[in-house]
């Protein structure tokens, strides 16, 4: 095992430091390519950022693709990290998706970087892309499932509609959270919840 806490034939953390470190790259390289784009950023200016010397980024990653992929899947856990936790103290299934979409754009504005790393990943990393709008649209048709056992959305909700109230987030989150954050979260939450429970809602 080396000094970093590694094992010989991965590079996943096996110590505290070690994973400090890894955590440290990784808020680094979305500041990078958060400002400068996949392309444009570079490892050194990643380990710049982190306080780091070039041989500790080699140590948790081999090139510069391996870290953008690996912090496409951080910051979608991030994500859901931030998100489930609030849809959980929901007081029904419709509430549970003002909450989210509240939520997620309390973190889309405290987290700029965000929709320029995902964006750029369709052209560095498709599957990627891919994974984390599917494990997104996955939670919700769950979600949507449990609130139609319990009779608080319509009976027929299905994956189609978790689709759909997630295309609405991510525009929204675009256009409140990332181009124009003035205006008040619950408000953007309030109206589009309106529109969701006009929708799915079992009282019409």
């Amino acid at each position: 095992m080396t000094d970093q806490g590694l094992g010989r034939d991965d590079k996943t953390p096996r110590t505290a430091r070690g994973e400090r470190t890894r955590r440290a790259l990784l808020a680094a390289a979305a500041q990078e390519f958060g400002e400068k784009g996949f392309h444009e950023g570079s490892i050194s200016g990643i380990t710049r950022r982190a306080g780091c010397a070039l041989g500790s980024f080699y140590t948790y990653f081999d090139t510069k693709d391996d870290i953008f992929r690996a912090l496409v899947a951080d910051m979608s856990g991030q994500v859901r990290d931030y998100v489930s936790p609030r849809i959980a103290t929901a007081r029904d299934g419709i509430d549970a998706e003002r909450i989210g979409l509240l939520s997620f754009l309390e973190f889309a504005r405290s987290h700029k970087e965000l929709y320029r790393i995902i964006d750029e990943s369709e052209f560095v990393d498709a599957a990627a892309y891919r994974a984390h709008y599917q494990n997104t649209a996955a939670r919700m048709t769950a979600r949507l499932a449990k609130a139609a056992e319990r009779g608080d959305v319509r009976a027929d909700v299905e994956e189609v509609h978790a689709w759909a109230i997630m295309g609405m987030n991510v525009f929204l989150g675009l256009r409140y959270g990332i181009w124009d954050d003035s205006r008040p979260a619950e408000e953007i939450a309030a109206i589009a919840n309106a529109l969701i429970e006009k929708g799915i809602g079992t009282q019409r």
